[in-house]
């Protein structure tokens, strides 16, 4: 499918760009469920004690620590039995020359579709091949929201790129961004993703290219003379709006989240050295040997407990909010390349205007064409925005019940360690009680 197919259209539905409410607006929390658009402040746990499609949400504790997750049952999930391409990145592989040394990952692709020539494919990609994908969607779907891709050389905290953690990060990162691109009804179809999924020779293709640069992806050049730009539509301000809101929450969890971590590291190197004391302390003690290792034992496992809590914060909570922070940064390139669009099309109305022998004429062929252009933007941007606001909703959903159950995994663990050593601390006939009367 050509990447100029006017299917893009279709994407939109058939809400015109003036019914598209405000995303702050308290109109919209009233119309949907979505806890996402609006009430950035509010209470989550008021607004989710129903699922969307009516399922009750039990608020009370669990019976068994992952309860949450197995119980929680998304209603937003795509429909998997229509999808005819799948995508997986997996099997990161280090390779050393005398000139470099990087990592690839295996590329996995199944799919039922005609414009492939085989039914699946395995290709071993690097990060940039990766960054060579998104630009060229970029550049030949510029009225499209494009993911974003994981930083090239900085993650905070990691400093060895070459380590598991940083590699297995990455990799979680490049696969989500191909499953995006996959699941997207116009990006999938774009001629530069089928050959990242099948070519065996990437280079090839870099260095001749294909040809792909549509009409749309040459106008969008944005050459507009520094014409200034009346105003943004009321929708897509609110669009703009919402996304310096979401900035500033998702900045402000960041760096509370970064500090919970760093304090939880530094409890868990005191508790690595404070239940050690007790043991030691038990081989000079007779009848207070079993109770102090007991403590021993039972701080230790707290210590695992909170070892993994901490492991899971970084690994799994932390990642989402940076993914969705370069997804706001793409999010505002794509406004601003509605607006430079916008204000080619005002620039070129207002050049008639001053035509007084075009004034009573209809508008020339290039206004029309400009004013066609506009209208895909607002269209594709529109549906582009209803998917992110969709995938944000799972995503975050997934992300705050996955934390919830962790954390309640974890202080029912330190609670079965204290109580299993209870027992131990309970006074019995002729113990201590007596012998140190």
């Amino acid at each position: 499918m050509s990447a100029s197919t006017p299917k893009t259209l279709c994407t939109s539905g058939q809400q015109s760009i003036q019914d598209i409410c405000h995303p702050l607006s308290a109109e919209e929390s009233v119309r949907t469920p979505s806890p996402d658009v609006g009430n950035t402040t509010g209470s989550i746990g008021e607004k989710d004690l129903s699922l969307p499609n009516g399922t009750p949400v039990d608020t009370s504790s669990p019976a068994s620590s992952s309860s949450l997750l197995n119980r929680l049952q998304l209603d937003d999930d795509l429909d998997g039995e229509t999808r005819d391409l799948f995508v997986t990145v997996d099997d990161p592989k280090k390779h050393v020359s005398t000139m470099e040394t990087y990592i690839t990952y295996r590329v996995s692709t199944k799919t039922t579709r005609v414009e492939f020539d085989l039914p699946e494919y395995s290709v071993r990609r690097r990060y940039q091949d990766f960054d060579w994908l998104r630009i060229k969607l970029e550049e030949t779907q510029p009225t499209h929201l494009i993911p974003p891709l994981p930083e090239k050389f900085v993650m905070k905290g990691v400093v060895d790129r070459f380590s598991e953690e940083f590699v297995e990060t990455r990799r979680k990162a490049l696969d989500k961004f191909l499953k995006r691109v996959a699941d997207h009804p116009v990006l999938s179809f774009n001629e530069h993703f089928n050959v990242f999924l099948s070519a065996k020779d990437l280079n090839a293709y870099k260095k001749q290219g294909l040809a792909l640069l549509t009409k749309m992806g040459e106008s969008v050049k944005y050459v507009t003379g520094g014409y200034k730009l009346r105003g943004r539509p009321l929708e897509f301000a609110a669009m703009g709006d919402y996304l310096d809101v979401f900035t500033q929450k998702l900045g402000t969890i960041d760096r509370i989240a970064q500090r919970i971590i760093k304090e939880q590291s530094e409890y868990l190197v005191e508790l690595r050295e404070y239940g050690p004391v007790y043991s030691s302390w038990a081989g000079f003690e007779g009848p207070l040997q079993e109770p102090l290792e007991g403590v021993a034992g039972c701080v230790a496992n707290c210590a695992t407990a909170l070892d993994e809590l901490t492991e899971d914060m970084s690994d799994d909570f932390l990642p989402v909010l940076r993914e969705y922070v370069l997804y706001i940064e793409s999010m505002k390139t794509v406004l601003k390349k509605r607006d430079h669009v916008q204000a080619e099309y005002e620039a070129k109305l207002e050049a008639v205007a001053f035509r007084k022998e075009e004034r009573t004429a209809q508008p020339p062929t290039d206004v029309e064409k400009c004013q066609d252009r506009v209208e895909c933007f607002n269209a594709d941007l529109k549906a582009d925005w209803d998917r992110w606001q969709n995938n944000k909703r799972q995503d975050f959903r997934q992300l705050l019940t996955g934390m919830a159950d962790r954390n309640i995994q974890y202080y029912e663990k330190c609670l079965a360690a204290w109580e299993s050593i209870v027992p131990l601390l309970q006074d019995r006939p002729g113990s201590t009680k007596t012998e140190t009367s």
